[in-house]
């Protein structure tokens, strides 16, 4: 069973599966096609980057969740 992502989860986890990829483009992620994104997914959480971009936290967990 893979590991549940949360606010404290890395983007760098949650990027390394296609189906978080498509959910997150979803949200309009900003990260998605950010140049700089790839020097900062190593550091940044998902939790961070909702707040920067006032994404809906609960919902996209719940999302990224589902089975």
């Amino acid at each position: 069973m893979p590991q549940k992502i949360t606010e404290n989860t890395l983007l760098i986890e949650i990027f390394n599966n296609p189906k978080n990829l498509k959910i997150l483009a979803k949200y309009n992620l900003p990260c998605l096609t950010c140049p700089f994104a790839r020097f900062e997914i190593e550091k940044l959480t998902l939790g961070e980057v909702c707040r920067m971009y006032k994404i809906d936290l609960q919902k996209l967990l719940k999302e990224l969740n589902q089975e």
